[in-house]
Formats: C-alpha cells, sequence, structure tokens
C-alpha cells in the first residue's frame, strides 16, 4: 500500500479546510453515517477517541455509531459485514486482531467503503492509518528512569498484548533508552498484563511477594500502572516507588498530580481524533484516503500535570 507522512502539525489545517467546504461532495446510500468499529467499550483512550470524532462531525450533521466488538474478533468481523451492507460513508476501526480481520478489510475495499484504521495494529488491506510513533512512548518513560533511578535499581516491567506491536515497540523503545543504557539497572520480572488493571494489580501483589526490593513499575499503559500502584498501596511499599503508564487517563493524571505515579506519556486523543475527523471528511468527498499521520506523544510529569488535568 501506497502511502504518505503528513506531519501532525499540518493536520488542523487540513481539517479546517475540509470543514470549510459546503456539502462535502456527493455521498452514498447511507448519508453521512460513520461507524466507529472499536474492539472494547467507548472507556479510557478508545472513548477519548469516540468522544472526539463524534464531537468533531456531530456539528457537520454526520453521525458517528460506535459498535464495540467486546474483545471478539468474531463479533468484530460479523459486525463490519453486517455494516458494509449498509453502505456507509466510511469506517473507522481499531481491530481485536489485526490479521484476522484482513479478509474483511479486503471485503470492505472491495465495496469502495474508505476505511481509518487507529491505535492498533492493522496487518492487510488498504486502509489509511492514523496512529502515535509507540517506540517514542517507551523512549520517553526509559529515558526518564534512566534519569531518576539510583545506583542499582531493581525494576518491573507490565507490557500490554505482547502480541500487538504497539506493546512491543513500546517495550523496545523503553528497553532501548533505559536498560541498555544503564545496565546496573534490574529488570526483576516482565509480563504481559493485558492492559488491565486488574492483571496489574494481580502480578504486582505477586511480585511484592517474591521481591523484597522494587524502585520502579513501567507499564505499557495507566491502566496496569494504576493496579501495581495499589497493590503497592495495600503492601505500604509505595513510598519511593517510581511508576510510569502511558495514555494520560484521568485517574493516571489525578495520580501524577498527587505523586502518586511519577509519569504518565499522552496519547493526543484530541489530535488523533482531528487527524480522523479530516481523513473522514476526505472519504465525504468521495475519495478513499490511503495517507499515514503520526501524532506525537508527549510527557507529564508533576513539574506539568497541571496543563493537562
Amino acid at each position: 500500500m501506497v502511502k504518505k507522512l503528513w506531519q501532525a502539525s499540518a493536520v488542523s489545517c487540513a481539517l479546517a479546510a475540509c470543514v470549510a467546504l459546503s456539502g462535502c461532495g456527493s455521498q452514498n446510500a447511507a448519508g453521512n453515517k460513520v461507524f466507529f468499529a472499536a474492539h472494547a467499550e467507548a472507556t479510557d483512550f478508545t472513548g477519548l477517541l469516540y468522544e472526539g470524532v463524534k464531537s468533531k462531525l456531530s456539528a457537520q450533521g454526520i453521525e458517528v455509531e460506535f459498535l464495540n466488538a467486546k474483545g471478539d474478533v468474531n463479533m468484530q468481523i460479523d459486525q463490519l459485514n453486517e455494516v458494509m451492507g449498509q453502505k456507509p460513508a466510511a469506517i473507522v476501526l481499531l481491530p481485536v486482531d489485526g490479521y484476522a480481520v484482513i479478509p474483511v478489510v479486503e471485503k470492505v475495499n472491495a465495496a469502495q467503503i474508505p476505511l481509518i484504521a487507529t491505535n492498533r495494529d492493522l496487518n492487510g488491506g488498504q486502509f489509511a492509518h492514523v496512529m502515535s510513533d509507540e517506540s517514542q512512548a517507551g523512549r520517553l518513560q526509559g529515558e526518564y528512569m534512566a534519569k531518576h533511578l539510583p545506583p542499582n535499581a531493581q525494576i518491573v516491567y507490565f507490557m500490554g498484548e505482547s502480541s500487538q506491536k504497539s506493546a512491543v515497540a513500546r517495550w523496545e523503545g523503553f528497553k532501548e533508552a533505559c536498560l541498555d543504557k544503564r545496565p546496573d539497572i534490574k529488570l526483576l520480572a516482565k509480563v504481559d498484563g493485558g492492559w488491565s488493571e486488574t492483571e496489574g494489580l494481580k502480578y504486582m501483589t505477586l511480585w511484592l511477594q517474591i521481591f523484597p526490593q522494587i524502585d520502579a513499575v513501567v507499564s505499557g499503559n495507566d491502566n496496569m500502572a494504576l493496579g501495581a500502584l495499589k497493590a503497592l498501596q495495600a503492601a505500604g511499599r509505595d513510598k519511593g516507588v517510581l511508576i510510569s503508564g502511558v495514555d494520560a487517563t484521568p485517574a493516571a493524571l489525578k495520580a501524577v498530580a498527587a505523586g502518586t505515579m511519577s509519569q504518565t506519556v499522552k496519547q493526543d486523543a484530541d489530535k488523533t481524533a482531528e487527524a480522523i475527523a479530516g481523513l473522514l471528511q476526505t472519504s465525504l468527498q468521495g475519495k478513499i484516503p490511503t495517507d499515514e499521520i503520526k501524532i506525537p506523544l508527549v510527557e507529564i510529569t508533576k513539574d506539568n500535570v497541571a496543563q493537562f488535568k
């Protein structure tokens, strides 16, 4: 698939130009309807993204309907097959499994329905892609830990879903920026936590029984980090432990402001939604976008958290 890279700074201008167009070109049989087909419910980053896309398009009379696959790839495939029959203006897709959905994505392509993938990997078919550089999130975490951890520190790491490129890229970015630069830092344990707060709580509770010293918790997202924090607090071992996550969820921002988390990395839901809305406007003009748009990430610590609350 031929893709072109857009600078994130150009997204706002592109969207403004699209919004300024009246009528937005020819419509298909479903009029202005867009389906937001997500892997899970509209919470955390997924919820922020959906609400952002919906708010940016609803003022223009474009309906955005949310589809929750509940983590079931077969349900998501059925949902996509069903909405294709409605000839929607476009589909925004957060795939449950980036490989398993390829056949239905190819059907979407054959039906000439514009498809925009975001936030998760999609490994085949034709689509536009709006994502952050996941390795940058890990590098920001690694740079923070390399700078602030004492000599011979001992840490644990929560990966998201290890089958996803995003989770692997965050780990690799962290390893490159921290463990490869600070060989004195010892990685005690690393686990696939499934992006889940429950899993973070469970594994951290176990590790606290095994390891007498834990100086930092690094997590591929805020949910797992917050679960680990709960376990640390319950054991009375949270003081002095550096905790880092990704997503800048409201709960994580509150924890950073309180000093119970050290850092989170913000995936900018607003700019991501803005970019998706711009591509949807392109699709409403009768064009099928295949752009790749990268959205920069932002480090948040106690020094700057007030800007994001």
